[in-house]
């Protein structure tokens, strides 16, 4: 079973959240974080990378003398990636999103191919020897889906050989986000109960229900002084719209010096690591009610 944990907005708590829940996960286990933009979930864990592999797209990177100007190209693009200046067309390559399109249409054969990197997959083990797998943007690069889909190709193996898998997912609901949640069986969302917490909630509610999948939230920093007219507004809202509710973690200063060095919130005390198993089974619970096996992952778009 693939479980993305995710959230309407960054900073709600979703990495922590992984990071605690991996060790007190019952069962067999496969760990990666797809926020290629800011992956940070080996600050907790420290995994041992032992393999790295590129993710490039092909790529406009020029025009030959062949070109005659005829503007398909940039026609189709619909990224910007292609212009013309008078009677010559000129590429930008670090805007194209590697459809291919271009190349289809040039009659010419005029447009030269090039590799743009978009970042490395790299793989490793905890110390408990739990697999991790994470995904890193190239410094600079703002397109993440391909990376992200040659990250989840390598989890169908993980899910085929009976692992659950636990994704820190992008947080919100751009691309990068949606790619993810269209490749799993479950979704958690972890919400900050604040007024712009709850109401980045919503959005990515929206946004997920209609992919069809079962969601599960997790209500973070519960009983944060402040939040206390927010916090009861969204408790409302989960009760109206039949949200599983898997636990809550209440706000702590503790937690959030544990948290700001690195540490697992876990290991706090006895009472918080008791919370957090309740939470996991929790989750595993519900996925059961909602028809996913816990031993069994499946794809959305055809990887597996």
């Amino acid at each position: 079973m693939r479980i993305a944990i995710a959230s309407g907005k960054g900073g709600a708590g979703k990495t922590t959240l992984t990071a605690a829940l991996a060790s007190v996960w019952p069962g067999p286990l496969v760990l990666a974080d797809a926020d290629a933009e800011a992956p940070n979930l080996h600050l907790y864990l420290s995994p041992r990378f032992d393999r790295s592999e590129d993710v490039s797209i092909r790529v406009p990177v020029d025009v030959r003398e062949s070109c005659t100007a005829c503007g398909l190209c940039r026609d189709l693009c619909k990224f910007g990636a292609i212009a013309r200046f008078g009677k010559k067309i000129t590429v930008f390559s670090d805007m194209c999103h590697g459809c291919g399109g271009c190349f289809r249409v040039c009659t010419e054969n005029a447009l030269v191919s090039g590799e743009r990197l978009l970042g490395q997959v790299e793989e490793g083990r905890l110390s408990s020897g739990i697999p991790f797998i994470q995904a890193k943007t190239r410094v600079g690069e703002v397109m993440t889906p391909p990376l992200l889909r040659v990250l989840l190709k390598k989890l169908s193996a993980f899910s085929e050989e009976g692992c659950d898998v636990l994704i820190d997912s992008p947080p919100g609901i751009s691309c990068p986000a949606v790619t993810v949640a269209r490749n799993v069986d479950l979704m958690l969302l972890v919400i900050d109960p604040s007024p712009f917490g709850f109401a980045d909630f919503k959005l990515a509610l929206e946004a997920f229900r209609k992919l069809g999948l079962p969601l599960v939230c997790v209500i973070n920093r519960s009983g944060m002084p402040g939040n206390e007219p927010s916090e009861s507004a969204l408790n409302a809202f989960l009760a109206a719209e039949k949200l599983p509710l898997a636990g809550k973690i209440p706000f702590s200063r503790n937690a959030a010096a544990a948290s700001a060095n690195g540490h697992l919130l876990t290991a706090l005390s006895g009472d918080v690591r008791a919370s957090f198993c309740e939470i996991a089974e929790n989750i595993r619970k519900t996925a059961c009610e909602r028809g996913c096996s816990p031993l069994k992952g499946r794809g959305r778009n055809g990887d597996e």
